[in-house]
């Protein structure tokens, strides 16, 4: 795994529409609970780490120094400059973890684990709802109701 395929796959997060690309829209994206992970920039100023970390509020949402500057991350995004990211999907933030634990483990490490398992309980919940769902379809009753 090399540092362009981690770009790359940013990119790719961007097209399929899992990620949030500067200050407002992270922070609107913290706020409604949507963020997964986010990602600050290298040569972000520490004042917008601590913006980023303020975003990560009750720490269910993993924060990321990346070693890319913001120019790097302006021209995967489409932009000028690029501060700060979210994706949205826990998915992508669990593979893009993956990816940068295996540049950095010592770095990356215990954010990639906390995501693998945030990952492991969202699969979790979307088999138990298709399991609930098939049942309602076929009209089974759920166990303690009383018709």
């Amino acid at each position: 795994m090399n540092e362009n395929d981690i770009l790359r796959f940013i990119g790719l997060a961007k097209k399929a529409g899992h990620l949030e690309i500067g200050e407002e829209p992270v922070a609107s994206a913290a706020r409604s609970h949507a963020a997964r992970l986010f990602l600050v920039a290298s040569d972000a100023s520490e004042n917008t780490a601590r913006r980023a970390m303020r975003f990560q509020g009750t720490g269910k949402t993993v924060l990321f120094r990346l070693p890319y500057t913001k120019e790097e991350l302006g021209d995967i995004t489409g932009r000028g400059a690029c501060a700060l990211l979210a994706l949205t999907d826990i998915g992508f933030a669990s593979s893009l973890a993956d990816k940068l634990e295996s540049l950095s483990p010592d770095q990356y490490g215990e954010g990639a684990a906390q995501l693998r398992m945030q990952l492991k309980s969202a699969v979790l919940r979307r088999q138990e709802k298709a399991r609930h769902e098939n049942k309602r379809r076929q009209g089974k009753r759920l166990p303690g109701r009383e018709q």
